[in-house]
């Protein structure tokens, strides 16, 4: 479903992917583990658009998408659900949800997105009309990963999901997102929180300083001494 070849990524001076290749199959849960600064969110950014690649490929469904503009990378069915939430504070749940189908024309379709966002989060229903600035962590991060879901993506880059939040909302949040997969959505993770991030998923890459370091699948890395070592506490 994507590829990502010899990706070469730079903010001024600073090499932040040095040539990194990787893939995602659909259906899969993927996770991206490392350290701050690893280069793990220069890869989300690099795959939607938002950060411009020096060299190398990124492919979806066998469409070259690298260095494509953001909205066209939406429109082919990526999404993002960035760090940190980024949610409009002063505009409603349902008008934050609504720009996250901006692609789409079709008001039946609009209505369904709606409708299974709602699903997934109830909360977010029961909130419809109050602005996203009134609403808990918690609830800001349902709302974000609402959003993204809204352009119905083939695959959801989730960036930092459970960043802040109490830890039963943190074992909530990753319910949501084995019942997305479950559902037909192809997902990459991006998470602190390595120990829950390979629970859920089918495999995982590890990133240091730019470089991918290992990969596999998610059970055996997580019990790998070295990622035990450096990501899980364990050790």
């Amino acid at each position: 479903m994507l590829k990502i070849s010899n990706l070469n990524t730079f903010y001024g001076h600073i090499h932040a992917l040095k040539g990194i290749s990787m893939e995602i199959k659909k259906g899969e849960v993927v996770s991206l583990i490392g350290s701050n600064g690893a280069g793990k969110s220069s890869t989300l950014g690099s795959i939607a658009g938002l950060v411009r690649t020096q060299s190398g490929n990124v492919t979806f469904m066998d469409k070259d998408i690298t260095n494509m503009s953001p909205h066209n990378i939406v429109k082919l069915g990526i999404s993002l659900s960035p760090e940190g939430r980024e949610v409009f504070p002063a505009l409603t749940v349902q008008e934050n949800l609504r720009l996250g189908a901006y692609t789409k024309k079709d008001k039946v379709k609009m209505s369904e997105s709606f409708t299974r966002v709602y699903d997934l989060f109830p909360r977010l229903k029961e909130r419809i009309k109050q602005t996203a600035g009134t609403l808990s962590g918690g609830e800001q991060q349902m709302l974000a990963i609402g959003r993204a879901l809204m352009s119905e993506p083939q695959l959801l880059m989730l960036d930092e999901p459970s960043l802040g939040l109490a830890p039963n909302l943190v074992l909530m949040i990753f319910e949501l997102i084995e019942s997305i997969n479950k559902q037909g959505t192809t997902i990459l993770l991006i998470e602190q929180n390595a120990n829950m991030a390979l629970s859920v998923s089918h495999r995982a890459y590890v990133l240091e300083t730019g470089n991918i370091s290992m990969t596999g699948n998610a059970k055996e890395l997580a019990n790998d001494p070295r990622v035990k070592k450096a990501y899980l506490g364990i050790g």
